[in-house]
């Protein structure tokens, strides 16, 4: 059974802090954007963190029954995006985050909180 986005948001943020990614945000998109319904944004400190992280998230999702659409950008692990469909997770390097500032870019779109 396919999971709904909120099911698919928590596991990728858990997977996300289960490989310690840093400063992890998600942005809720549903009123604002077709693209997807949640953009998840985390960071690590180093390229091979980065890539722990996005692969965690892949088997995760992967384990969970959602298919991984796509990825880009995991041999250099400075910005790696991985399409969930309706979740959109961008993985940074710390020297990344900062600079593309994705955030900034998606204003409008509410902050998630997590109990």
């Amino acid at each position: 059974m396919a999971m709904n986005s909120d099911e698919l948001l928590q596991i990728t943020v858990a997977a996300a802090e289960d490989k310690k990614a840093v400063n992890v945000v998600a942005l809720n998109l549903k009123d604002i954007s077709l693209v997807a319904d949640y953009f998840v944004i985390c960071s690590g400190n180093s390229d091979t963190q980065v890539q722990a992280i996005a692969t965690e998230i892949r088997k995760q999702a992967d384990k969970n029954g959602t298919p991984v659409r796509g990825v880009e950008g995991m041999d250099s692990a400075r910005w790696v995006l991985i399409d969930l469909g309706d979740v959109i997770v961008h993985v940074f390097h710390r020297d990344e985050r900062d600079y593309y500032n994705i955030e900034r870019l998606w204003s409008d779109a509410k902050v998630v909180e997590f109990a």
